[in-house]
């Protein structure tokens, strides 16, 4: 592996909270899809699901496969996914992929109700990751620190810290309201 794929490894598991090799690889196994079948349901070519689960690119830069990924894994952690029919889980598939929702809601079961994505800190990153650079993130929190200190903080934890980081001060806000 040279330097480029272990910087895009690194960077992934900053941003992802894990390789997307790992993620996908997960996913294939539990749906029971091939790459190319899986790329079609996210929405990206099948070189580029390659690409990034072996570490040559690092950032899926669409929020909307962002947002199917999350998806297909609140759907693949479902209990009864497979005792489902295979007619059923093909409609759930072709429900995500037809998709366009933000990454920060996840269609469960083809409902209508919005709910919290399988893991609100990594849609949080990817969401503020997509907007601005890690320096960029980090010079607008120094711009706000005297006037806003509370929010140029959460832009530091969550839209450069480590993926760690933001998990505890996620934790600790979300557990204080």
């Amino acid at each position: 592996m040279n330097d480029l794929h272990g910087r895009n490894l690194e960077l992934q598991q900053q941003w992802y909270g894990e390789p997307l090799g790992d993620r996908f690889r997960r996913l294939l196994s539990r749906l029971g899809l091939s790459q190319a079948q899986l790329a079609g349901v996210l929405g990206l070519s099948a070189p580029m699901l390659s690409q990034l689960m072996s570490g040559q690119r690092a950032k899926i830069s669409n929020p909307a496969v962002l947002s199917r990924l999350l998806q297909l894994e609140a759907m693949a952690g479902e209990q009864g996914w497979d005792a489902l029919p295979a007619a059923e889980r093909a409609r759930r598939l072709d429900d995500v992929r037809a998709a366009q929702r933000s990454t920060l809601t996840v269609d469960h079961a083809g409902t209508s109700e919005p709910s919290s994505p399988a893991d609100p800190v990594l849609a949080i990153q990817s969401l503020l990751r997509d907007v601005a650079s890690a320096a960029e993130l980090q010079g607008a929190a120094e711009l706000l620190q005297d006037t806003y200190p509370d929010l140029a903080e959460a832009l530091r934890v969550l839209g450069a810290g480590r993926t760690q980081e933001a998990r505890a001060y996620y934790n600790r806000i979300t557990a204080n309201h």
